[in-house]
């Protein structure tokens, strides 16, 4: 069946949709900077420099790439069964959690090629267990997800202050935090940086999410789900165990944060490691189009912003880690709120360049 004359190519809506929301919301960044001052091509190419000047930048990037990757496919999944998983957050807390407890319980006795793997499982079981419960108030009880999940957040940062303030705090330290991991209980890292082996446990979820959601029974009812209810509903697809599956997958996939911080970075159990990642994964996925490809891709954006932001405060003082933040809302604001900002344009070229 031929386009009709107002849609777009689905490569345009894939990848040059995104693009020039990216340029526009960059395009306002830059009228900011002018007005405090700087030149704002200077502080982009201190950006990209940041980002990627270096192997450390490099290493920088692609270790805020994964963590973005982590809870930009937890929100994706979610997304695809019609649910608003904003609880990415306190879902990577428990999965980290879990993580560390099975380091701290089985470190010493078991090798680090069968520690590994345990400390992974355990990241994701908690995580899900942590995601199941808000699945089962939405499936069984009629509760809405979106405030159930955001509400597990506060009720996850609680936990953990409780726990490491209480219960497990390194013997003799003042500063809320678990005894350090022994040596099978951490990842390999790259020298001088804090990217180390999770980068392949993010790439193996990306491939894992689309062969799921597109290759299988399960991910066809999924997404069966997500767009029409009742329709999956008439085709005999049990709705409450597809919300629990999709819910369990997106809170072990937020889960694996705590793998990345803990295990490749912390080296213990701290708190405050998840730093936002889990909510920046919504932006991630919107800018993603929920697509396992899509959201690599915006994780690199996001994790290059958070590096070249980082080094461009650091060289630019008037522009500040607020600003920053500016930048990042911004990408934020295009790819969401305004995403169909440039569609009539795109349709009115593209009707014209098509035969009548």
């Amino acid at each position: 069946m031929r386009p009709s004359p107002r849609s777009l190519p689905a490569w345009a809506e894939i990848a040059l949709v995104p693009l020039i929301n990216i340029a526009l919301a960059f395009l306002v960044v830059g009228v900011i900077v002018r007005l405090i001052g700087i030149d704002p091509f200077h502080a982009l190419g201190r950006l990209v420099v940041g980002a990627v000047g270096s192997p450390e930048s490099i290493g920088y990037t692609l270790y805020y790439a994964t963590n973005f990757v982590f809870t930009g496919l937890a929100v994706a999944l979610a997304f695809h069964a019609g649910l608003f998983n904003i609880g990415g957050e306190g879902q990577a807390y428990i999965g980290g959690l879990g993580c560390g407890l099975a380091i701290l319980a089985f470190g010493e006795y078991l090798p680090g090629w069968l520690m590994v793997p345990v400390a992974i499982g355990a990241a994701a079981l908690f995580g899900a267990a942590w995601a199941a419960v808000p699945a089962w108030l939405q499936a069984w009880r009629g509760s809405h997800i979106v405030i159930t999940t955001i509400m597990f957040n506060f009720v996850a940062s609680a936990l953990m202050v409780y726990l490491l303030v209480n219960v497990l705090i390194a013997p003799g330290s003042m500063t809320p935090q678990s005894r350090e991991f022994g040596p099978s209980g951490q990842l390999p890292a790259l020298p001088g940086s804090a990217l180390n082996l999770s980068i392949v446990l993010a790439v193996g979820c990306c491939v894992a999410v689309w062969l799921f959601l597109w290759r299988t029974r399960w991910g066809y009812a999924l997404r069966a789900m997500g767009h029409n209810p009742q329709a999956a509903l008439y085709a005999g697809t049990d709705l409450k165990r597809t919300t629990m599956l999709a819910m369990c997958l997106s809170g072990a996939l937020a889960g694996f944060v705590g793998v990345n911080e803990l295990m490749g970075v912390h080296h213990r159990i701290v708190l405050d490691f998840p730093a936002g990642y889990g909510f920046a994964g919504i932006a991630v996925a919107l800018m993603g189009r929920n697509h396992p490809l899509g959201v690599a891709l915006a994780a690199l954006l996001f994790g290059a912003l958070q590096q070249g932001g980082a080094e461009l405060s650091f060289d630019i003082p008037n522009i500040t880690r607020e600003m920053v933040v500016v930048i990042q809302g911004l990408v934020i604001l295009f790819s969401g709120a305004l995403v169909h900002l440039p569609r009539p344009w795109l349709q009115t070229l593209f009707s014209l360049r098509r035969p009548s």
